[in-house]
C-alpha cells in the first residue's frame, strides 16, 4: 500500500498497478481502492490486525485439511456460520503466517487411497474438480525440492510456490493424463517449466504411470525409435524390422500413462511426424507432454501433430506485482527484505525468471551463512548482484 500511495502522488499509479496488488493480496480492485483511499486520509499503510484475533486450535487444524490454502480456510469459515466473526483475508493471512514464523507446525497428512478400478473414470479418478484447490489427494501445494526427484536443490529450505502457473500447469496435466492426450509445455528457458511439470507429475494419483524419453539434437527417427523403446522398457531384444518395433511401440502406448518428451524443441520434421503417427493410433491411451523453451515453434511446423494437441501451457515469467510475495513463500529469505529491494533486484537481475531468483537465493544463503545477525540491505544485495552478473 506504501508503494501504491507514492506512486499516487507522482501521478503514476494506474489502475494497471491496482490490479497486480489485488491478485496478489486476494482481494477486488474495489478493496484496494478503498485501502488506499483510506491510507490517503488517515495516513496508515499497514493493515491492523483485529485486536485479540487468534487462529484456533479447531481452525488451525482446518488449514492442515486444505493444504495450508488460507483462501479456502477462509470460504470453509464463512460457509460453516462464521459470519462477521471471521477476519478478512488479508487478517487471516498476516495472523496466520506470524503463528507459523513463530514456530507453530502446520500438520498435513495424505488422505488414504481407496483400492477399486482401476480407471472406471479417469476424469474424476483425478479429481480433476478439487485439484485447483488442494490437490487430488489432499496434499499440501508447498513441498520442499528436495523431495521431488530430478529437480536440482539450488538453495536448502527452498519451497515449489503455488502460483497460477504452477497450478495451471498441475490441472493440465492432470487432464491430459486422464483421457491420454498430446500437450505442450512451453515458455522461455528459466521461468519454472521443469519444476512446475516435475510437480504436477509428482501429484497424479496411482497407479498411473510417468515415462521420460531424453533425445538429443536433431535425433532421427531410428534414434527416436530406440529412445522410445527404452522409455516404454520393451527390452534390448527388440525385433529387427521398423515395422514390427513400431507395432510393439503400438501396443506399449495402449496402456494408460504419462510419456514426458523434455527439449521437444530438438526434435527436426521426421521425428515430430513420427510421433504424430503412433498417436494417431485409435488405441494410444497413453498421454504426451512435449515440453521445452520454442517447443510450441517446433511443433507448428507440423500441422497434423499441432492439430492433436489438447492444450498449449505457456509458463510465463513472473509478474514485477507477484516477485515480492512469491519470493517470500519461496525463501524465507526473503520474507523480511523490504518490497522495494525486491523490486529493484527485478528490475535489474531477476526480470521476473524464477531460475536467475534461485541463483540469487543460493549467493544470498551463502552471504548470510554462519552469521548470526545478518541485515540483508541494498548493500548486501548488491554485493550478490556482483556475483551472479557482475557490477551493476
Amino acid at each position: 500500500m506504501r508503494r501504491l500511495l507514492e506512486r499516487q502522488q507522482a501521478g503514476e499509479l494506474s489502475t494497471r498497478h491496482v490490479r497486480a496488488v489485488a491478485e496478489v493480496v486476494g482481494a477486488s480492485e474495489r478493496t484496494v481502492w478503498r485501502w488506499l483511499e483510506q491510507a490517503e486520509t488517515t495516513g496508515q499503510v499497514e493493515a491492523s490486525v483485529r485486536q485479540g484475533y487468534a487462529v484456533s486450535d479447531d481452525v488451525w487444524g482446518l488449514l492442515g485439511e486444505v493444504g495450508g490454502n488460507v483462501a479456502e480456510l477462509r470460504r470453509r469459515l464463512v460457509a460453516a456460520g462464521g459470519g462477521a466473526s471471521v477476519p478478512s483475508a488479508s487478517t487471516l493471512h498476516r495472523v496466520i503466517r506470524r503463528d507459523r514464523r513463530a514456530g507453530r507446525a502446520l500438520l498435513v497428512e495424505r488422505e488414504a487411497e481407496v483400492a477399486g478400478p482401476r480407471r472406471p473414470d479417469p476424469l474424476s479418478e483425478l479429481g480433476l474438480n478439487v485439484v485447483a484447490e488442494k490437490g487430488g489427494g489432499g496434499q499440501v501445494f508447498l513441498r520442499e525440492q528436495k523431495h521431488l526427484a530430478q529437480v536440482p536443490v539450488l538453495v536448502p529450505g527452498a519451497q515449489v510456490v503455488h502460483t497460477p502457473a504452477v497450478r495451471s500447469v498441475l490441472r493440465t496435466v492432470a487432464h491430459a493424463a486422464a483421457v491420454g492426450a498430446v500437450v505442450c509445455l512451453y515458455g522461455d528457458a528459466g521461468h519454472g517449466k521443469t519444476v512446475a511439470l516435475q510437480y504436477a507429475l509428482s501429484q497424479l494419483p496411482h497407479p498411473v504411470r510417468v515415462r521420460r524419453v531424453h533425445v538429443g539434437v536433431h535425433p532421427t527417427v531410428p534414434e527416436l525409435r530406440r529412445v522410445l523403446a527404452d522409455a516404454l522398457e520393451l527390452g534390448r531384444r527388440l525385433p529387427r524390422g521398423a515395422g514390427e518395433v513400431d507395432l510393439a511401440l503400438v501396443n506399449a502406448l495402449r496402456h494408460p500413462r504419462v510419456l514426458v518428451l523434455d527439449e521437444a524443441q530438438r526434435l527436426p520434421g521426421p521425428a515430430l511426424e513420427f510421433l504424430r503417427g503412433l498417436w494417431d493410433h485409435p488405441d494410444t491411451d497413453t498421454a504426451l507432454v512435449l515440453a521445452g523453451a520454442g517447443s510450441e515453434r517446433a511443433l507448428r511446423r507440423v500441422p497434423a501433430l499441432a492439430s492433436r494437441v489438447l492444450t498449449w501451457e505457456r509458463v510465463p515469467r513472473l509478474d514485477p506485482g507477484e516477485v515480492a510475495a512469491v519470493m517470500a513463500t519461496f525463501h524465507p529469505l526473503w520474507e523480511d527484505v523490504p518490497e522495494d529491494d525486491v523490486a529493484w533486484l527485478d528490475e535489474h537481475v531477476g526480470h521476473g525468471n524464477f531460475r536467475t531468483w534461485a541463483k540469487l537465493t543460493s549467493h544470498l544463503t551463502a552471504e548470510i551463512y554462519g552469521k548470526s545477525s545478518a541485515v540483508v540491505d541494498r548493500r548486501m544485495l548488491e554485493r550478490v548482484c556482483a556475483r551472479l552478473m557482475g557490477p551493476l
